[in-house]
């Protein structure tokens, strides 16, 4: 029997929501030879995850030699090829810097996929390399409340679920102007980043806190960024926590060794299964958080 705690929230304590974020925007072959770029190797990848227990990809939009892309033709046929291989459900970004709110709309729009992330607050967003002593990359990350506002109500007019990604817990905060207007309707679903410098830093003690500032109803996450991202996939699981890996977050298997987003995906339903919780399909995903497929 699952033990009963408050953590858990609305998730279900025997079946655990894995996500695998495939992609990533700022990742790179140099980095990791196993990433994929082409709507084919994505869709193959998505398929490899499911069968090894995700029930969510999560999806950045590549062109063919690696760069970012916010086209629409390149996210539908991103959709359609996964289709084709899989029932997983999909989840498009919409987190970009300088890119401009209308772009990232329309393939909201135009392609519909199942969940959508959306980036919950702004926020000093960097690397910063110890060796180097100097800063890898240093960014700003605008997510202002009115467009927060326009994804949200594009979202609910294409029948898309909001993924509230929040970096620190005033992001989990900013969900009340949207609740109290009804723009957000429960069961909401969170995902907890951390790791980002700018962000919460990753330990499981800001995981425990950021978990308590959730509705009672909501579903939650959590994403942990490189090599914190094992530790606190522990800790998420036995808290009643879904988790998320993949290559977007961190190349390595806990022992070290650069791996795939399959084996990411495996690792993390062996976990699962270590604490009593089976992986979820699609479908039982979709009832938990109320996705109508």
């Amino acid at each position: 029997m699952p033990i009963d705690q408050e953590s858990v929230k609305g998730n279900h304590p025997e079946k655990t929501v894995i996500s695998a974020a495939l992609t990533g925007a700022l990742t790179t072959r140099d980095q990791c030879e196993a990433i994929p770029y082409t709507p084919g190797e994505i869709a193959e990848d998505a398929a490899a995850a499911r069968e090894k227990g995700a029930a969510i990809a999560h999806i950045h939009a590549r062109t063919e030699n690696g760069s970012p892309t916010f086209d629409t033709d390149v996210y539908q046929r991103i959709f359609d090829e996964v289709r084709d291989r899989t029932d997983i459900l999909i989840n498009f970004s919409t987190g970009a810097l300088h890119e401009p709110v209308e772009t990232r709309l329309e393939y909201i729009r135009e392609v519909e996929p199942d969940i959508a992330a959306l980036n919950m607050g702004s926020m000093n967003y960097a690397k910063y390399s110890e060796s180097r002593d100097d800063f890898v990359f240093d960014m700003v990350f605008e997510n202002p409340f009115n467009e927060i506002r326009e994804f949200l109500t594009t979202m609910r007019e294409h029948d898309v679920k909001p993924e509230l990604e929040c970096f620190d817990t005033g992001h989990v905060g900013n969900i009340r102007p949207f609740v109290q207007n009804g723009e957000l309707e429960a069961p909401i679903d969170f995902s907890l980043v951390m790791g980002v410098l700018g962000g919460i830093p990753p330990t499981v003690e800001n995981l425990a806190h950021q978990v308590r500032q959730l509705p009672d109803d909501a579903t939650w996450q959590v994403i942990g960024i490189s090599r914190a991202q094992w530790q606190l996939v522990s800790a998420a699981l036995a808290m009643g926590g879904n988790v998320r890996v993949g290559l977007e977050d961190n190349f390595y298997l806990p022992d070290g060794e650069m791996s795939t987003n399959p084996e990411l995906v495996a690792k993390a339903a062996e976990m699962s299964r270590n604490v009593g919780r089976e992986p979820a399909t699609p479908d039982e995903a979709a009832e938990l958080m109320s996705i109508e497929r």
